[in-house]
C-alpha cells in the first residue's frame, strides 16, 4: 500500500484537532531528514551525533508510526521510496518553520545593552548577514548597533584591535590574546570546475592542467589557507588569474576561462552560475576552513553564545541543507560545530 493510502494513519483526530500519531518525533524527522541526504547509516550518526543502532531505531519508529516504508533499506546509498519522497518535502518544511521560530526566539535578552559592533564575512552578505541584521535588531532596544560585512583577515584585525565587539569570519589558526573562540561551522575545500570540464576526480588534474588555475586575491585569508596546502601537497599553477570577489571567481569559472578552489560557503553564493558550473570534491588531499565567531573576554557570558547558536541555526538552515540537497557528497564534511 502506497502513502496515500496510509495517509490517514498518520493522524489521530481528537475533539475536533488534528495530532500527531505518536512516534512521529522530532528527532525522528531529522534522522529521516539527515538520511534522505547522504543515503548512510553512518553519515547520519556523525550529522545528528547519534550512534549507527539509534538512527536506525528513529527510522523504525518513524516508519511504523506512519505505517509504510520511507527508505529502500537494502540499496546502497539508501534511497527514498516514493513515500518517503512525498514524506520528505512535507518533513523539510516542518522541520525549517521549527527551526525559524526556534532561531527567531534564541537572541532575545539583548535590552540591557548600551551599544553592539559585530563584523561578519561577506560570505554571508547574500542571505544571512541580513537575517542575522534583523533578529539582532529586533532584540536591541534603545542599543547603538552596527554591523559591517569585510574579508576575513579585515574582520581578523578589527577583532583584534578590539574596534568590533563580537566577529564571525574564518579562523587564522592563532589564538588572539583576550579574545574568546565559538566554533560555527567547518567548511571544507572543493573543486569548481566549468561543467564538462572534467570527466572523474580521478583524471581531474590532468585535464584540468588545459586551463588556468583561477585565485583568490592573495591578501585574502582563503588564499593564504589554499596556497598554503597546494605548498604542502607540492602542487605549483602558474600565477595568472587572482580575484577578490566570490562571485567574480565562479563567474569565470562559468565562462569557462579556469577552474578553482573554493568553499560550499563561497559556491552557494553563486547559485546564478550552478548550470554553468561543476562542484566536486578535491583530487587531492582535502582539506578545510573553520568559521568562528570571535568575542572579547569582557563580553564572555550568554550574548557571543546566543549570537553563536542563532548562526549556526542560519547556517544550517540557509547554507548547509541547500548545499547537501545539491551536494550529498559534502554530507559529514560541511556541518555545523558545536561550542
Amino acid at each position: 500500500m502506497g502513502f496515500a493510502t496510509h495517509r490517514i494513519n498518520i493522524y489521530q483526530i481528537k475533539l475536533g484537532q488534528t495530532m500527531i500519531a505518536k512516534g512521529v518525533t522530532l528527532r525522528g524527522l531529522e534522522v529521516f531528514e539527515a538520511l534522505a541526504s547522504s543515503g548512510s547509516v553512518a553519515q547520519t550518526a556523525k550529522m545528528t551525533g547519534l550512534s549507527q543502532p539509534a538512527v536506525s531505531q528513529q527510522l523504525s519508529k518513524l516508519e511504523d508510526a506512519l505505517a509504510t516504508g520511507l527508505i529502500e533499506h537494502n540499496r546502497r546509498p539508501m534511497r527514498l521510496t516514493p513515500a518517503g519522497h512525498s514524506f520528505l518535502t512535507r518533513a523539510k518544511s516542518a522541520l525549517a518553520e521549527l527551526r525559524l521560530a526556534h532561531t527567531e526566539l534564541t537572541v532575545m535578552d539583548l535590552a540591557h545593552l548600551k551599544a553592539l559592533s559585530i563584523g561578519l564575512i561577506d560570505d554571508f552578505d547574500n542571505d544571512l548577514t541580513p537575517r542575522l541584521a534583523t533578529i539582532l535588531a529586533d532584540s536591541l532596544t534603545g542599543c547603538k548597533f552596527k554591523l559591517i560585512t569585510a574579508p576575513s583577515h579585515e574582520i581578523s584585525k578589527a577583532i583584534e584591535d578590539k574596534s568590533l565587539h563580537m566577529a564571525i569570519s574564518a579562523n587564522t589558526g592563532t589564538m588572539m590574546d583576550g579574545v574568546l573562540e565559538y566554533p560555527i561551522v567547518r567548511d571544507p575545500f572543493i573543486l569548481v570546475v566549468p561543467k564538462g570540464t572534467v570527466s572523474s576526480t580521478a583524471a581531474a588534474m590532468a585535464e584540468l592542467s588545459k586551463i588556468p588555475f583561477i585565485r583568490y586575491d592573495q591578501d585574502q585569508l582563503i588564499s593564504r589557507q589554499i596556497e598554503a596546502h597546494l605548498k604542502r601537497q607540492k602542487l605549483d599553477f602558474p600565477h595568472r588569474f587572482e580575484v577578490g570577489s566570490h562571485l567574480a571567481l565562479i563567474a569565470m569559472v562559468a565562462r569557462g576561462i579556469g577552474w578553482t578552489v573554493t568553499t560550499p560557503l563561497g559556491y552557494m553564493r553563486a547559485e546564478r552560475f550552478h548550470n554553468e558550473v561543476e562542484a566536486l570534491p578535491l583530487p587531492f588531499k582535502p582539506f578545510s576552513r573553520e568559521i568562528t565567531l570571535y568575542a572579547s573576554a569582557d563580553w564572555a557570558g550568554d550574548v557571543p553564545n546566543d549570537v553563536a547558536q542563532t548562526m549556526r541555526r542560519l547556517v544550517q538552515r540557509h547554507i548547509i541543507d541547500p548545499a547537501l540537497d545539491q551536494l550529498p557528497w559534502l554530507a559529514g564534511e560541511l556541518r555545523i560545530l558545536d561550542a
